[in-house]
């Protein structure tokens, strides 16, 4: 069993971003750690160049059962030929690749991460882990009266745990774009929502129009398990918003980089031009390591800039 895996579900519209993350995977870990990427079957081609020792690519078609199908010419797009209507949208089959891929890890502990993040300190299975267990992001009453996608999430999540439907908000938050699993954890909660639902757990997750595996794990360790998640660690500074960053909005946003913070994610939504992505990745390394933390540097993808016009 290995210590760490890192594992990303991707697609070719994030496979610029998802080459500085993986650059960072493989200079922020030890060489044993392997960095699994998920992607739809016919975006595999621009992914398969970094595959080798540290890298593993999986497709969609190795993680669903036969009765789910890749829409052709719809990245992420699937269809589950029981309930073929609604199909399940790109962002739910990335969940489900996110739980079905974590599940079959042979790892003490899986670090979920989105493929516009990148990690600026090092990740290790001891700097992930607390006296109580692996650290998992989760904010007390982060979640409020008006954030009501998040209040949502949390409602599908005890439905499908078959827990009572009592959560009022102030809820916890445990979404963040990089966040620590348990494999041994995610197989008991798969098998959880089976035994709760009567039906297969890939079937239950696929069928929902809004759920959040993040909340879903969290509610899961909390309330089913009992555990202590490791609560408030900041593990991603997080740009969540849909404009860009300008070099000043960059610079303030790098110095508010938190001491114990692994990674840092710039939205893909927000269209913030690459060379600023890269200033801003450079200076939060700079910053976390002013802060004391052994910091490797953030250096050129693994790609020339010539070669993304075939991304």
């Amino acid at each position: 069993m290995d210590d760490l895996a890192v594992l990303t579900p991707s697609f070719r519209g994030d496979a610029r971003l998802f080459a500085d993350l993986h650059r960072s995977v493989m200079l922020n870990t030890d060489e044993s750690v392997v960095h699994h990427v998920v992607v739809p079957p016919c975006d595999a081609r621009l992914f398969r160049r970094f595959e080798g020792p540290r890298c593993r690519v999986w497709t969609h078609r190795e993680l669903l059962p036969r009765y789910f199908v890749s829409v052709p010419y719809a990245s992420g797009l699937a269809l589950n030929l029981r309930r073929p209507l609604p199909p399940v949208r790109g962002w739910v089959v990335q969940q489900v690749m996110k739980l079905a891929a974590a599940a079959r890890l042979d790892a003490r502990a899986v670090l979920v991460v989105d493929s516009d993040a990148v990690l600026v300190r090092p990740a290790s299975l001891d700097e992930l882990t607390h006296d109580a267990g692996l650290w998992h992001y989760c904010k007390d009453h982060g979640v409020t009266e008006g954030m009501r996608r998040h209040v949502v999430w949390h409602g599908v999540a005890r439905r499908i745990l078959g827990l009572p439907d009592a959560a009022l908000p102030p809820l916890p938050d445990y979404v963040s774009p990089i966040s620590v699993w348990d494999p041994s954890v995610v197989r008991s909660m798969l098998e959880r929502i089976s035994d709760a639902t009567g039906r297969p757990w890939i079937d239950v997750v696929a069928s929902q129009l809004h759920v959040s595996e993040f909340v879903v794990y969290g509610v899961f360790v909390d309330e089913v398990l009992g555990r202590d998640a490791g609560r408030d660690r900041d593990l991603c500074h997080n740009y969540y918003a849909r404009s860009p960053l300008r070099p000043a909005e960059a610079a303030a946003f790098a110095e508010r980089m938190p001491s114990q913070a692994l990674g840092v994610m710039i939205s893909s939504h927000s269209r913030t031009p690459h060379h600023v992505r890269r200033m801003t990745f450079r200076r939060c390394r700079e910053i976390a390591r002013a802060l004391g933390a052994k910091a490797a540097p953030f250096i050129a993808p693994l790609l020339p800039a010539s070669e993304y016009c075939a991304l």
